[in-house]
């Protein structure tokens, strides 16, 4: 079964239409149950989704993200969609949407907007999201669902405790969770054809009003997700240029009053602005040509509302504490990037001697390339080639399968402590570990770090449960909490609780001492096979 949980907050003038059209759905080869839940609505709200025969469930006034968490809790079905109570679905919306889930690898699906509004100002947001959707489709997998068409696999969403109910208004909660999800790897997609019809913003003053609590929100999660200010799945890099843009624009603006020379650098800028909304000024001109008037303004505007909630909500975030997921901070990431670019480079430098001995000694001693690369699993479940030094027969990964009886640990990992396949030289390199310096150049590249979680096989992966995909919120390591602390004795249980425990209370320095202490641990060789 499938549940559709709308939540609804005085939502008497669009409930009616919206019910309509949810419980007219066609296409399924399932039942579903749709839930209302009333948000605290002092107007007839209740009394419509009653009318209608639909579960209701009522509230206090919580905000979106806890009365959507609210109806997943009371939820039936196995996959849990989402709209909002102002959306007209589609008659096959919801067929649409859960198609994907026919690949039991994913977890989430994002549908679309669409708009009966004749108004410029919605016609110009709907090419606004037309442009998303562009960027959406050419992407395998996306980290970005916002829920006025949405859906996730229930267990998956409850595991990770649904939408963060510290959001207090609509704004960038369910962002949010699809960020968390993508920290940890799950794969979520795009389904184009799951349409919704909203009425979108009919005046400037719409606009303004919905743009600038989205920057405030987002400026503040982005304090432990940064990478997501450079990049996502559905924002186009010349939104971010623009606001970058205009706040240079602005501030020499103002610069002009005692630097007359300001004032045409501001013009510079603003042209650059312009130059970068080439690509959605000409999809309007393509699409809907009488959108071109208002945009130039519309597009300053945009800029100008996100730019201003970024800007407050980086200097004066809100007081209540939003749960942090595990991860690094920005100012952790950036100095853990300065420490792996400079090892490894110190790293590669050093072993350079080395590399043309070890390859002359792999050659001699068995047939096959020197090098040996594999896929593996890092950071948000982005798949990357490690590379070794070959220290198994060539073709060693298709003998596999013949040994698993014998493997030493308990779980998905794979070790036996006289791997028949490890060559004599092979034996050398991974007593002494040197047959993971090729690794370095895997550091600089920026697919590793010096110190990490263990990059583990696609096969493992897929065998991680919930809290074991917490490893893949940052970077795997050369080294990390395992190598110095058992190496290849340590199942997966034992791995996750290591490298979680390393994760939750990061720093610099202990970076620094799992370094100093992996010198010894590879003297000892303990687990070294």
């Amino acid at each position: 079964m499938i549940s559709v949980v709308i939540p609804a907050k005085d939502a008497e003038d669009t409930l009616e239409e919206c019910l309509q059209a949810t419980l007219s759905q066609e296409g399924l080869d399932q039942d579903y149950e749709v839930i209302v839940v009333d948000d605290g609505s002092t107007d007839e709200t209740a009394a419509i989704a009653k009318r209608f025969g639909v579960q209701l469930i009522q509230q206090s006034n919580a905000g979106p993200a806890a009365a959507r968490n609210t109806g997943a809790l009371a939820a039936g079905g196995e996959i849990v969609a989402f709209t909002d109570a102002d959306c007209v679905p589609a008659p096959d919306w919801l067929a649409q949407l859960c198609r994907p889930f026919n690949d039991p690898q994913v977890v989430g699906a994002k549908g679309t907007y669409r708009t009966h509004n004749k108004s410029l100002v919605a016609r110009f947001v709907q090419q606004e999201y037309e442009q998303k959707y562009q960027r959406l489709a050419r992407q395998p997998q996306i980290d970005f669902i916002d829920t006025y068409s949405a859906a996730y696999r229930r267990d998956v969403f409850l595991q990770n405790g649904g939408f963060d109910i510290t959001f207090p208004v609509p704004s960038a909660e369910d962002v949010e969770l699809s960020f968390r999800l993508a920290h940890k790897g799950y794969v979520m997609v795009f389904a184009p054809e799951a349409m919704v019809y909203h009425q979108h913003d009919n005046t400037i003053g719409e606009y303004l009003r919905r743009k600038y609590p989205y920057g405030y929100w987002r400026a503040y999660f982005l304090h432990w997700m940064p990478e997501k200010a450079l990049s996502d799945s559905h924002t186009p890099a010349s939104l971010r240029w623009q606001i970058l843009l205009l706040g240079m624009a602005g501030f020499l603006s103002a610069l002009a009053i005692v630097w007359p020379l300001s004032g045409w650098l501001a013009l510079g800028f603003f042209g650059a602005f312009y130059l970068t909304a080439l690509p959605l000024l000409g999809q309007i001109a393509r699409r809907d040509r009488a959108v071109l008037m208002p945009a130039p303004l519309l597009l300053l505007c945009r800029a100008a509302a996100l730019g201003a909630g970024l800007l407050v909500g980086i200097l004066r975030p809100p007081s209540s504490d939003l749960s942090r997921p595990v991860g690094l901070s920005f100012n952790a990431r950036i100095f853990k990037r300065l420490m792996d670019i400079i090892g490894a480079s110190v790293g590669l430098l050093f072993s350079a001697p080395i590399l043309p001995l070890a390859a002359a000694a792999i050659k001699l001693d068995s047939p096959g390339p020197v090098f040996f690369r594999q896929e593996r699993i890092g950071a948000g479940g982005n798949s990357f080639q490690i590379i070794k030094l070959r220290s198994m027969v060539d073709g060693a990964e298709h003998e596999l399968q013949s040994l698993l009886d014998d493997n030493a640990l308990e779980g998905p990992i794979f070790k036996i402590p006289d791997d028949p396949r490890i060559t004599r030289v092979g034996r050398l390199l991974r007593r002494w570990s040197l047959d993971e310096i090729p690794q370095f150049w895997n550091v600089l590249k920026g697919e590793m770090s010096l110190v990490g979680p263990r990059p583990e096989v696609p096969s493992v992966v897929e065998q991680f449960d919930d809290r074991q995909r917490s490893r893949l919120a940052i970077k795997p390591g050369i080294t990390g909490p395992m190598q110095v602390s058992g190496r290849g004795e340590l199942n997966l249980y034992e791995r996750t609780e290591l490298e979680l425990d390393y994760m939750h209370n990061y720093s610099l320095k202990k970076d620094l001492e799992i370094l100093l202490r992996s010198f010894p641990a590879v003297i000892k060789g303990k687990g070294a096979y």
